[in-house]
């Protein structure tokens, strides 16, 4: 299941600048994963996910390899919606390109400027209650002109703030004053700092550490807003470990081993036996499958059982 999040929001409100951090986090990431083909304004990101790492070590040493194992995180499909203006959803700006990018995503990320910044100017932008209407009428407006269900999709709303406002107290106190200024539930909103995500983007993994343990944070926007994104949607990921690979699947919370077995191949829903299971805590502690074997904590289960996050599954097909 491939998750795709449409970035919109005004221009000169931090939207690009968050889009480039995205590009930035892509190259790194394809180097290591590559693709055959990514569009101009889609950033394909993987999803943090500690649990692999730990996984891939346990699986070389568990079958004395000589090097780990390939690691396939989850992705996300960042989009980045341009030409999102006022008059958008009767073809002002790019409003065409704008109405068929929004239509491919599964969930919204609206980018509403919340730092002053003499040097950009507010083009478009006015307030964060003004230009948050804007985007919501236009959404609304391309439904009764184009027909669909564009306004109705799920929507996060991502609070751009300027570096001296992201520390964990100025996060809290930003999400009480705009859920209340904007009518939004808490849960749906995220604080990030687009300047300092781009910075974040061009360091390696344990420098960006460095730099949130810093901040006082522990997760940088960007994963903030994935981990919201699953939430939302009600998205959970299954693992599998082998000497092949280790990898995140992504499937739906109350998803069966037979759905789960049908995210990998389609295949694998016809042919399916059972799917041997063991939780990620029991895997680690055991060393891995033979461990969990022999400790009784890997179970055989059946087409109707609910796959759980973090599940290490392996899946027994017939021929």
């Amino acid at each position: 299941m491939g998750l795709s999040i449409g970035i919109v929001g005004l221009p000169n409100v931090g939207k690009s600048t968050l889009f480039n951090a995205l590009l930035k986090k892509q190259q790194a990431f394809v180097a290591n994963y590559p693709f055959a083909t990514i569009e101009p304004n889609v950033g394909v990101v993987p999803v943090p996910d500690d649990r692999l790492q730990e996984l891939a070590e346990i699986t070389k040493e568990e079958h004395k390899m000589q090097n780990l194992p390939p690691i396939k995180p989850a992705v996300v499909n960042f989009v980045d919606i341009a030409g999102l203006v006022k008059g958008a959803s009767e073809g002002a700006g790019l409003g065409n390109k704008f109405l068929s990018h929004i239509r491919e995503v599964v969930v919204i990320a609206h980018v509403v400027r919340v730092f002053e910044d003499t040097n950009v100017i507010k083009e478009g932008s006015v307030d964060p209650l003004n230009d948050y209407k804007v985007v919501r009428t236009e959404l609304e407006l391309a439904d009764l002109e184009k027909g669909g269900e564009i306004s109705k999709k799920p929507e996060l709303l991502v609070l751009n703030v300027s570096e001296n406002q992201y520390n964990p107290e100025s996060i809290k106190n930003t999400i009480a004053e705009y859920s209340k200024l904007l009518g939004v539930e808490t849960h749906k909103l995220i604080v990030i700092s687009a300047k300092i995500e781009s910075e974040l983007a061009g360091l390696s993994d344990e420098e960006q550490r460095e730099y949130l343990k810093d901040l006082g944070l522990g997760k940088s926007g960007l994963e903030r807003l994935i981990q919201k994104a699953y939430e939302e949607l009600g998205l959970i990921s299954f693992l599998t470990a082998g000497e092949k690979e280790v990898r995140a699947w992504t499937i739906k919370k109350g998803s069966t081993a037979l759905e789960a077995a049908g995210e990998i191949h389609t295949d694998f829903m016809k042919k399916f036996i059972k799917a041997e299971v063991v939780s990620y805590p029991d895997f680690v502690e055991n060393n891995g499958w033979k461990g969990s074997r022999e400790h009784g904590k890997a179970r055989l289960e059946g087409r109707d059982y609910i796959v759980k996050d973090g599940d290490v599954v392996e899946f027994k097909i017939g021929s």
